[in-house]
């Protein structure tokens, strides 16, 4: 590939908050990386944080339909978002525990096995750690919404994979909860799993090595009530968050279409079998600590 071909993709965080570099879920905000008269293409991307991409993938149908004032979030996150270490950690610290040995840690600040650690990324001056913070920044800015109120708690939770969320929002427009589901179930990258009589609701076991995210247990909120919606959302990390959105903005950037704002949802970013195999390989390699930055070179189709 010449360099006119070649992108990087950043899975890091040092160029999301960059007002420079584009921060993209393709489903939502592809259209920021489309050529303009006049202007270049971006050859540097950023990819969101993993947390964000979860939670975002659900709330973008609902902010195009109701709009979103206020954002709270609550994350139960896995070991694997600390890397192949975590995981390690984790099992041989579960091991231990069961057989009454001392329980030792060195990747988190406290032995995770059968516990739970408010505390990911250090802590900020706000008393926010940093990866609370990144689901302010990192919203705000695939929203396009610079005043969007968000808050976030994050903690990790004793599974191998998948993260999960709690998100409650104040919307602009009363919420109709019918409404809701159905925008969820026709959203791209979203699986609705919400009925709550079968016992059926997002678990991250179950979203583990899916594409989609899983979203459910969605209701009327008890705080913000009509114009407020409460819902439960798990997503595999190493996908969504990662491996599968690098190779979706590939996707996109090969075969670039308009994704219009507020009006319908996001259109398709489908993936051939080819891509499915290349998202699942980067996802086993984010899992053992592949370096931040990808290079992806895109031959042009005449």
């Amino acid at each position: 590939a010449t360099p006119d071909m070649l992108y990087i993709f950043d899975n890091g965080s040092a160029f999301r908050r960059d007002p420079e570099i584009p921060l993209v879920i393709p489903e939502i905000n592809g259209h920021v990386l489309v050529q303009k008269d006049g202007q270049s293409q971006p050859k540097l991307i950023a990819n969101p944080n993993c947390t964000t991409a979860i939670a975002a993938m659900a709330l973008w149908p609902l902010h195009c339909e109701f709009g979103i004032k206020k954002l709270i979030v609550s994350t139960y996150q896995a070991a694997s978002g600390a890397g192949a270490a975590g995981m390690e950690e984790l099992a041989h610290g579960a091991k231990a525990f069961l057989a009454d040995e001392p329980v030792t840690n060195k990747v988190f600040s406290y032995p995770l096995p059968f516990n739970l650690i408010p505390h990911i990324d250090k802590f900020q001056e706000n008393g926010y750690t940093k990866e609370e913070m990144k689901v302010t920044w990192e919203t705000r800015k695939i929203f396009d919404e610079p005043d969007l109120a968000v808050s976030c708690t994050a903690a990790r939770i004793p599974i191998m994979r998948a993260h999960s969320e709690a998100l409650t929002i104040e919307t602009v427009k009363p919420v109709n909860i019918a409404r809701a589901r159905e925008l969820l179930a026709k959203a791209d990258g979203v699986d609705l799993i919400d009925e709550p009589e079968k016992l059926l609701y997002p678990m991250p076991k179950n979203a583990t090595k899916k594409f989609n995210i899983e979203a459910g247990r969605l209701r009327k909120s008890l705080v913000f009530g009509d114009h407020g919606l409460e819902l439960f959302v798990s997503g595999d990390q190493l996908l969504r968050g990662a491996a599968l959105n690098a190779v979706l903005i590939a996707e996109f950037l090969e075969n670039p279409r308009a994704i219009p704002q507020f009006t319908k949802k996001p259109a398709s970013c489908t993936l051939s079998k080819d891509q499915q195999q290349v998202a699942l390989g980067l996802a086993a390699g984010v899992a053992v600590g592949v370096a931040s930055v990808l290079a992806y070179g895109l031959v042009k189709k005449n």
